[in-house]
């Protein structure tokens, strides 16, 4: 990353770790617990699910490193209000931004564009994506499925 793009990732991490964005709970939501045991980083994540799958609200809350809180945070902002299979696309498009080397990351990823350099770091990558776990696990609750891991590989 350049000088500037740097400064920009480390003040928009660390506004979003100081002051998260959607923290709480949402009573009448699909609640799914998430954790990176390697690291203690902890979630629990609220999504309030519309008739057709579409993230109505969606909320958190959670300790951890700055890069966990603030990939929440973003990805809170970015997913509410958008339909199941928008939503997907997001959490695939994220996946790929923070464990593939992407040559122009997605323009709907906002400023989770910020967080591709964690991809140089396999730790941090599983931090970066645990809210994100948990919002795959909640999207599989609200279609009656089965759970997935948030330690499964990056």
């Amino acid at each position: 990353m350049n000088t500037d793009l740097d400064e920009l990732y480390q003040s928009v991490v660390l506004d979003h770790s100081k002051r998260p964005r959607n923290f709480g709970e949402l009573a009448d939501a699909v609640q799914v617990h998430g954790d990176n045991p390697s690291c203690g980083d902890e979630i629990d994540l609220s999504v309030k699910f519309g008739p057709e799958g579409a993230v109505e609200d969606v909320k958190f809350k959670g300790m951890g490193c700055a890069i966990s809180q603030a990939s929440a945070s973003l990805m809170t902002m970015k997913l509410k209000g958008k339909s199941e299979t928008d939503a997907r696309e997001m959490l695939r498009a994220f996946h790929d931004l923070v464990t593939t080397e992407v040559a122009e990351p997605p323009r709907m990823l906002g400023d989770l564009r910020l967080l591709q350099g964690v991809r140089r770091f396999p730790q941090r990558v599983k931090c970066a994506m645990l809210a994100w776990r948990a919002f795959e696990q909640a999207l599989a609750r609200n279609a009656g499925g089965d759970s997935v891991s948030t330690e499964t590989d990056a």
